[in-house]
């Protein structure tokens, strides 16, 4: 397992968490050892936005034990009274559902609550007006809650949340077909969903991922907006490179999902290599970084996607940017305009010219 730190708060997060949307159909037993078997492999956060109700008490028994050493991920305004999910914006129906999923967690405690699924500008109005921002700030103030969040599909609703200052982690779908504008939660343009990701890191916000594969359409040729298949270790592999990503939580049905997700892990470099998306998205990526690396490795050692991400993320406010960059072994400076990465760049990025615009900015 690899882990990557929260910006606000330092917990070690695992990269890869655990999604709740379709385990609780196998059953008690299989959900139980599907929940026992990620701990062991080193999964640490879990996302509990559930498609029914039962896993809860599964998620208690399994890691009450162990409380301190997980992360849970709890939705204000996911309801369960009726045993299947449904979504509340009424600020009542929130307070019973939240004490109802601590209960069933034997915690006092949630480590992340997020304000659940806002898409729309009157839904987060309609947050503000009921009080459920005031009453999930007064539980961070009681350490009910330790980090707040927002779960969201729309990059206005991210910014207008980030201009509040309130929260440590956002929730977004990203995957390459959302990105480029393709299915039905690519909301946004592709240049308003980056900015998103670069200011989220920029102000220290961390990213959570949710939809990497699309709702499972990018793993198959016949459902892919691209009409070609992308694997789960290449939409991985494209979530965590993205700025501000801290971990994504895609769902299993089971322990044999885990495991093939958990592959991840033991991939090599060509298996997670997601570059192709330029020939399926072509005019949407021509010209754009987007820290693939397929352009290495560099007969002059640099690692250029690094290198384009810390001048992105410098552009963006991130005053961390440019230490980050200074302490770059080789900098953009050291190009030696070989043109291997103009010739490798599946996106056409002129990386040799862009070498000389980042060195202009920084200095060196």
């Amino acid at each position: 397992m690899e882990y990557r730190r929260l910006p606000r708060g330092n917990e070690k997060i695992s990269v890869i968490g655990l999604g709740l949307s379709s385990l609780g159909a196998s059953g008690e037993e299989e959900t139980e050892k599907t929940v026992e078997t990620a701990v062991e492999r080193g999964v640490n956060y879990f996302d509990m936005a559930s498609s029914d109700r039962e896993p809860f008490y599964v998620y208690g028994r399994v890691l009450s034990g162990i409380r301190d050493k997980v992360f849970y991920q709890i939705h204000f305004g996911a309801l369960y009274n009726t045993g299947k999910y449904a979504w509340s914006l009424k600020l009542d129906e929130i307070k019973r559902s939240v004490d109802w999923q601590l209960e069933a967690l034997k915690t006092d405690y949630t480590d992340f609550g997020f304000i659940h699924c806002i898409d729309e500008e009157e839904d987060l109005e309609r947050a503000e007006k009921e009080g459920t921002l005031k009453y999930m700030m007064e539980l961070k103030e009681k350490g009910v809650i330790r980090h707040l969040g927002l779960s969201t599909h729309t990059p206005s609703i991210g910014n207008r949340v980030l201009d509040m200052g309130i929260i440590d982690m956002m929730m977004f779908s990203i995957n390459p077909a959302y990105d480029y504008r393709h299915g039905e939660y690519a909301i946004g343009s592709v240049s308003e969903r980056a900015e998103l990701y670069r200011r989220c890191q920029a102000e220290k916000v961390g990213i959570s991922v949710m939809k990497a594969f699309g709702g499972g359409q990018l793993l198959n040729r016949k459902t892919s907006p691209f009409g070609r298949e992308l694997s789960r270790y290449q939409c991985l592999q494209y979530a965590l490179d993205k700025p501000a990503v801290i971990t994504a939580v895609p769902g299993v049905r089971n322990r044999r999902d885990l495991e093939e997700l958990l592959g991840f892990f033991e991939a090599t470099p060509q298996e997670r290599d997601y570059s192709l998306i330029s020939q399926l998205a072509p005019e949407d990526t021509e010209g754009r970084c987007v820290y693939c690396n397929h352009c290495q490795p560099c007969p002059a050692g640099l690692d250029i996607g690094l290198i384009n991400k810390y001048y992105d993320l410098a552009r963006a406010g991130d005053i961390l940017a440019a230490d980050h960059y200074s302490n770059l072994g080789k900098k953009a400076s050291d190009c030696v305009k070989c043109g291997h990465c103009d010739r490798r760049c599946p996106f056409h990025v002129k990386q040799s010219e862009r070498m000389e615009e980042i060195k202009g900015y920084f200095g060196k």
